[in-house]
């Protein structure tokens, strides 16, 4: 008996060494990751800094053509920018490492402030539009895969053809000719009534929020609910083709047993990850959305200055 308690101790110790090795494993993983997102940040903050150094004097911008020499010498002190690129860059580093990125010379605001304004907006727009992707996408891609060959199923195929092939401004534009313009369903600018918690400003709340929540809402998703419809119908295939799916059906299991029991919860797990992955670039197709609905969100943000006149 002393021999078997012996071995089920060193079991249980195995298995714990086992567990931490595994464990520290992963944390080295995730700091090496940590890090190397830190070294890619700070490489792509110094050479957009670098590339704003001949985008114009922000100086002249602020005090006109018509400014006086000692003008321009004294607020390019105040500013900093009298000193070496290096001392500015870590100026810069050490600011937004404390979530301050200086002030808007349009604006005259924190920029800071500006993108806490902004952000409620284009977060929701972002996580509507991927949540109307999933729950519209999933279904139509498990009707594709199962229902191959019928008419519906090839209309579904069609529709995520065209939502991949067309551009996004293309869509916004349609859906306001459409919805807005001929049969005035819907409004076609603006973010409509919200509802105001501390800092953050919600239309999720109201229903003249909701109302313009929908169109754009609808342009943002098409592309990744055809991508995800596509995704779906192609792993839902590969996945009935498996052995353990014949097993199933061998053992007399039923085909929604099989399709929804089996097949589908294997098919998610991929679309789940790059579900995950895209939602970066749901954000980055935010701009041009939000540009054609005027959106007030950080797209629409970043994109006037861009194309105003950076000197007067």
């Amino acid at each position: 008996m002393s021999g078997v308690a012996s071995a089920r101790e060193d079991l249980r110790r195995g298995a714990f060494f086992q567990g931490s090795d595994a464990f520290t494993r992963m944390a080295a993983f995730i700091f090496r990751r940590l890090i190397q997102a830190i070294v890619v940040m700070v490489v792509v903050a110094f050479v957009s800094f670098l590339l704003f150094q001949y985008v114009g004097d922000p100086v002249v911008f602020l005090l006109g053509q018509d400014a006086k020499p000692e003008q321009i010498r004294q607020l390019r002190a105040d500013l900093g920018l009298d000193q070496p690129f290096f001392v500015q860059f870590w100026h810069f580093l050490v600011n937004a490492a404390q979530g301050e990125f200086g002030l808007s010379l349009r604006q005259g605001q924190k920029v800071s402030r500006l993108l806490g304004e902004r952000f409620p907006a284009t977060f929701e727009l972002s996580i509507v539009a991927a949540a109307l992707a999933l729950l519209v996408g999933v279904p139509m891609g498990v009707y594709a895969a199962l229902k191959r060959g019928k008419a519906l199923s090839q209309v579904f195929m069609v529709v995520s053809l065209l939502g991949v092939s067309l551009p996004t401004f293309l869509i916004g534009i349609l859906l306001i000719l459409i919805f807005s313009v001929l049969l005035g369903w819907m409004p076609s600018f603006g973010r409509g009534e919200t509802v105001q918690f501390g800092w953050w400003s919600s239309g999720l709340f109201t229903r003249d929020g909701w109302m313009h929540m929908i169109l754009p809402a609808i342009t943002l998703a098409i592309f990744q609910l055809a991508l995800i419809m596509r995704l779906v119908r192609a792993e839902m295939l590969e996945v009935l083709r498996t052995d353990y799916i014949k097993f199933a059906r061998a053992r007399g299991l039923t085909d929604r047993a099989i399709h929804y029991g089996h097949a589908l919860k294997n098919t998610l797990v991929p679309v789940m990850t790059i579900t995950g992955l895209q939602l970066g670039g749901l954000i980055a197709f935010a701009i041009i959305t939000e540009t054609v609905f005027q959106w007030p969100g950080m797209g629409l943000l970043f994109i006037r200055p861009s194309l105003s006149p950076t000197c007067r």
